[in-house]
């Protein structure tokens, strides 16, 4: 028997109104100097004010860094960690997107390790823990509060790095759907289709395990259910609650088995184009699934179940195909346009775009279906019009 592992964070808090608990939270760490990680969003929504009520009256000192921007690069890395030594916390909170909650990790290692962020780019180079860390998500979508991962852009050389070490994994990971209902359409759509695509690479993924098929599957059981409904009605609850938990379980997945091939491409897509995450994911997805389909049709047609797309009397390609056509549908009916040239790539664009997603060599290990630079280039062909 192969001999397999599962990381994940040290406690999870879910559930309507859960935020009212983390003062609770930071004591049983110990803690009781915050500093809160987020971004101009989350302070514009108002949920600031909803924190605030949270820590109020529990004896906690707090203190913001609100500057966090979409796809963040090492500048905000190092004017949040300038700003927590100054304050000198004895805990960090991650309050916000997958990029407010990746910078919250960072920082809390840069507070007890020496070297400089790019020191870590790569696979478990952080030396030392960081100090406790309470992640709290506002979107659905990047599952960030259970993977020891954080994404940072290279503006120099526009490409999408990461940093892979369990010293990034939370202490505890507080979810809170009501804090997600006040998302608006469009975010609710692609941070919930970077939600399916986690689950869908983790599941078909080399390094999938017994551990985290499970997951991953009901993730996207659970994003098939919910998604549209969550998309039409943010004041659905029930919806709301059902894609935080397809996050959470997709990102218990895929923090043990990495993402693959559509990730891969969008870090490359998303970096060059400046396009959200959750978006560029979303474009490579039908073209990623399609070529890898020939390795993986048996689980390929475990999505099409999972869809509940019929599938009585059809072979193992035909089943796979299905599950792409669920998955189309679903990107189609939340409003998606699909096709890259719609986003400003041009064909001459693609080669570049190929060598930059190769670079993620972490991601391609786990893809089911091995791929040269050539496939990757008729990944982004495929994905042009389609």
């Amino acid at each position: 028997m192969i001999i397999q592992s599962f990381n994940t964070v040290g406690r999870i808090v879910f559930g309507n109104g859960a935020l009212a608990s983390l003062g609770d939270e930071i004591k049983r760490l110990g803690g009781s100097r915050a500093f809160i990680v987020t971004d101009p969003g989350i302070r514009a929504a108002g949920l600031l004010d909803n924190m605030a009520a949270a820590l109020d009256g529990t004896g906690i000192d707090y203190q913001w860094f609100t500057e966090v921007e979409p796809d963040p690069g090492i500048g905000i890395v190092d004017a949040c960690a300038a700003d927590a030594r100054d304050f000198a916390p004895d805990v960090i909170i991650g309050f916000g997107g997958g990029s407010a909650l990746d910078i919250s990790k960072v920082v809390a290692i840069l507070l007890t390790n020496t070297d400089p962020v790019d020191a870590y780019f790569g696979m478990e180079l952080v030396q030392r823990p960081g100090i406790p860390l309470i992640l709290v998500p506002t979107t659905a979508g990047t599952g960030s509060e259970v993977t020891s991962i954080c994404v940072l852009t290279d503006t120099e050389n526009n490409v999408k790095k990461g940093i892979v070490s369990e010293h990034l994994f939370a202490k505890t990971a507080l979810l809170d759907p009501q804090l997600t209902r006040g998302l608006p359409p469009h975010i609710t759509a692609y941070t919930g289709l970077d939600a399916l695509i986690h689950a869908i690479e983790s599941y078909t993924g080399k390094q999938s395990t017994y551990l985290t098929r499970p997951l991953a599957l009901e993730a996207i059981r659970l994003v098939a259910r919910h998604l549209r409904t969550a998309y039409a009605d943010g004041t659905n609850l029930e919806a709301r609650e059902g894609m935080l938990q397809a996050s959470l379980l997709a990102g218990l997945a895929f923090s043990n088995t990495q993402t693959a091939a559509a990730h891969a491409c969008a870090l490359s897509l998303g970096a060059r184009f400046h396009l959200p995450h959750g978006v560029a994911t979303s474009l490579m997805l039908p073209a990623a699934m399609r070529f890898n389909a020939i390795a993986v049709p048996e689980q390929m047609s475990h999505i099409a179940e999972a869809f509940g797309m019929p599938l009585k009397g059809l072979s193992p390609m035909e089943k796979a195909a299905r599950a792409i056509d669920a998955v189309i549908n679903l990107i189609q009916d939340i409003g998606f346009n699909l096709g890259i040239k719609n986003y400003g790539v041009t064909r001459e664009d693609i080669p570049g775009l190929a060598a930059g997603a190769m670079v993620a060599v972490r991601l391609w290990n786990n893809n089911p279906r091995n791929a040269n630079e050539k496939d990757v280039q008729k990944i982004f062909e495929d994905s042009f019009r389609s």
